[in-house]
């Protein structure tokens, strides 16, 4: 089967993104196995998905569908345990319910659904394909034709060798301590955890606590919202109808550059939000 891109959603300004309306797609082939991606957004700036594989499943590469490519990923675990590899170093990582895995442009990988539980993982992805970052870049790469996935030459050092590995590694796991702990704003001021922060993208995420709400927020770039938990309303301050979003569970929004906003928990539950910003998440001075 030959190479054919994933669709590309884009919006002319804020929307509401509801889970049933996401676009559907299937990536993959025979070899490097077919899986499921929900796309939520993938404009000229950012690419956010949530992809899925079946208890015991996993993607590879083939010649067709190479995965390497140029942009930063966070890919942020929903449910299920997913095990990540690159074939090309041989390193290896586990990553539960609520961790992320983090890697830059040119990182070899592939994915298991380990355990008796589907995978559903929450991508962020930039630059994004439509700058020729995914597909059409992966093609111009030398395949891979000998993965590996073991680090031989540390078996006899470990853990006395961690450091060293520590060091080489490609992928980076994200779990709760390795988080860079924000409070912003001033009078709903939250409490925010960015996972990775790159000067392509930004990927953070929010709890709002029964009746919080936030400041009026912007950002230097666009904006993908996940509903991780809960129900939250967004409004979007200047705006035409509709300026008022209301978010469940597993439903997405877009923000684009610029545009302020804010969002509320008016309901009697936690509220957990993920946001991916690409390409700055600070407004740039003038």
């Amino acid at each position: 089967m030959s190479y054919r891109s994933s669709p590309r959603p884009t919006y002319d300004g804020p929307t509401a993104i509801p889970y049933a309306a996401v676009t559907r797609h299937l990536w993959g082939d025979e070899t490097a196995g077919e899986v499921a991606d929900w796309i939520y957004i993938s404009n000229d700036k950012i690419h956010q998905l949530v992809f899925g594989l079946p208890p015991g499943g996993v993607f590879r590469h083939s010649d067709a569908f190479r995965t390497i490519f140029a942009a930063d990923e966070v890919l942020y675990v929903l449910s299920g345990t997913m095990v990540i590899g690159n074939p090309e170093t041989g390193e290896v990582h586990r990553v539960a319910t609520g961790e992320a895995a983090f890697f830059r442009r040119d990182t070899w990988h592939h994915a298991w659904a380990d355990g008796i539980e589907e995978l559903r993982v929450l991508e962020y992805f930039a630059p994004p394909p439509s700058q020729g970052t995914s597909g059409a870049y992966a093609q111009t790469q030398p395949n891979l034709t000998s993965p590996r996935f073991s680090q031989d030459d540390l078996v006899g050092r470990w853990p006395m060798a961690r450091a060293e590995a520590h060091a080489r590694q490609t992928i980076q796991v994200i779990r709760e301590h390795d988080r860079l702990w924000r409070q912003e704003g001033d009078a709903g001021q939250i409490l925010v955890g960015i996972l990775a922060s790159t000067e392509q993208l930004t990927v953070g995420q929010i709890r709002l606590h029964p009746g919080q709400r936030t400041d009026l927020q912007v950002h230097g770039g666009d904006e993908g919202l996940y509903v991780l938990s809960g129900t939250v309303h967004v409004r979007i301050a200047d705006a035409e109808a509709p300026g008022w979003f209301e978010l469940d569970r597993r439903d997405g929004c877009f923000i684009p550059a610029g545009r302020r906003h804010r969002y509320y928990n008016m309901g009697d539950r936690p509220v957990d939000l993920l946001f991916g910003v690409a390409p700055h998440y600070l407004v740039p001075p003038k």
